[in-house]
């Protein structure tokens, strides 16, 4: 050794994480437990369950502890989303993959999923707070955000990069956020409100509208709060949003929903009528056999407030009319009516509804089934928004409170016959 090498003292010491001393408390926590147990017999069952769930939420605790640092209630856990309606080619790309797939009932959605539409493509998508959007022809939307904390506050965030979307918030608990994005501006809506967004990358026309409710837009330090009918519409290179008013849609009164029109075998002319709308120049009038209006089969203009429109077939439509003003702008779509062309004279069929045993998704209920060629389906007072050729459909309920649930399952057809269903579920 060196004779040059000075005395002196040497520490060591070990580093005790948090985590570490947490763990060493429930596993002495367990130990204690379980001599207890073996020494005294006549403890209950239910004190050993609970110290049960006392280590369940250390161990919940510990795992949270190793996570990103935050206080409780900030602490999300991921949420799914279901898509209840599908229409044309429509296709998902799951987060962390570079592969299209189709998009399927089956199929959750998540933080981070792609959802693109084809030009005759539409999906609508359900969150787990009630929220739905509808993703219109031609669009492409990114799931950002889709979580709950513990105090059941969800938080559910969607970019739409192109295309249009109709979105409606569901009832969601104080605390919890519902956004869309596009183009850099954030929209911040309440519960139970609606709005049509819209995002044109290659014109850079890029749009907000509020069709009921309320909601707050944000972008680039500007804020600008938006009720019934009000919309943003701003340019990417413009750091300025501009405010306006939409004209609103007319109400469609005939046919009226679910009226049948009785075809006596000639060429049959189908009156089609609305409410006028103050400001409005005409108004677009479309028919189609699905209630997206991905093919339509009557796509016309006119300036009254009725027209005749001959040529339909026997069969189920939907109807639904906007109004435009003296610049072509049109207002969003009104509501929408289903009527059936039946022939003079049939005879009323007792009705057919066929349902698969319910499969539970956590607090939603998958429903298919099967019923009349034409017929509507009702579950809960909600229309099941597509049927098959072949009276095949399938729907997601929206989240249902935890106990004992009713579900009524409604299918009528166009001559007045009428089905119900009424079962009981469990939400544990």
């Amino acid at each position: 050794m060196s004779s040059n090498r000075k005395p002196g003292i040497h520490i060591a010491w070990t580093t005790i994480t948090y985590r570490s001393v947490m763990l060493m408390v429930l596993a002495v926590a367990l130990v204690f437990f379980i001599a207890v147990h073996f020494a005294f017999p006549q403890y209950t069952q239910s004190a050993v369950n609970a110290a049960g769930k006392t280590a369940s939420r250390l161990l919940e605790m510990v795992a949270g502890a190793a996570g990103t640092p935050g206080k409780s209630g900030e602490l999300g856990s991921q949420q799914q989303a279901h898509i209840t309606a599908l229409d044309g080619t429509v296709r998902v790309k799951k987060a962390g993959s570079n592969s299209w797939v189709n998009a399927d009932y089956n199929v959750p959605l998540e933080k981070g999923d792609v959802i693109q539409t084809s030009s005759e493509g539409m999906a609508k998508i359900v969150f787990g707070d009630g929220t739905n959007y509808t993703v219109k022809q031609d669009s492409l939307i990114v799931i950002e955000e889709n979580s709950a904390n513990e105090q059941q506050q969800t938080n559910v965030t969607v970019a739409v990069s192109s295309g249009t979307v109709d979105l409606a918030t569901g009832t969601y608990v104080q605390g919890s956020k519902s956004q869309v994005t596009v183009a850099g501006a954030t929209a911040s809506l309440a519960p139970e409100s609606a709005a049509v967004v819209s995002n044109n990358p290659n014109s850079d026309q890029h749009e907000i509208l509020l069709k009921k409710g309320a909601g707050e837009v944000t972008r680039n330090g500007e804020v600008v709060s938006l009720a019934d009918w009000e919309k943003v519409n701003f340019h990417a290179e413009t750091g300025h949003m501009d405010k306006g008013k939409e004209i609103g849609p007319p109400t469609p009164i005939s046919p009226a929903n679910m009226m049948p029109v009785i075809n006596s075998g000639e060429d049959k002319q189908v009156e089609f009528s609305w409410t006028p709308m103050k400001n409005a120049v005409g108004y677009h009038l479309k028919v189609s056999h699905n209630p997206y209006f991905t093919k339509n089969v009557v796509d016309h203009r006119v300036d009254t407030a009725d027209v005749l429109v001959s040529g339909l077939t026997e069969g189920s439509y939907y109807w639904m009319v906007q109004s435009y003003d003296a610049d072509g702008k049109e207002s969003v779509e009104s509501e929408k009516n289903r009527f059936s062309i039946v022939p003079k004279g049939k005879n009323m069929e007792a009705m057919n509804l066929d349902l698969e045993p319910f499969i539970q998704h956590g607090h939603v209920i998958e429903l298919t089934g099967k019923t009349d060629i034409g017929a509507r389906v009702m579950v809960n007072g909600r229309e099941v928004p597509v049927i098959a050729a072949d009276g095949s459909f399938r729907y997601f309920t929206p989240p249902l409170p935890a106990g004992e649930n009713f579900i009524t399952i409604t299918a009528q057809n166009a001559q007045g016959g009428v089905n119900t269903v009424q079962k009981k579920v469990v939400i544990q």
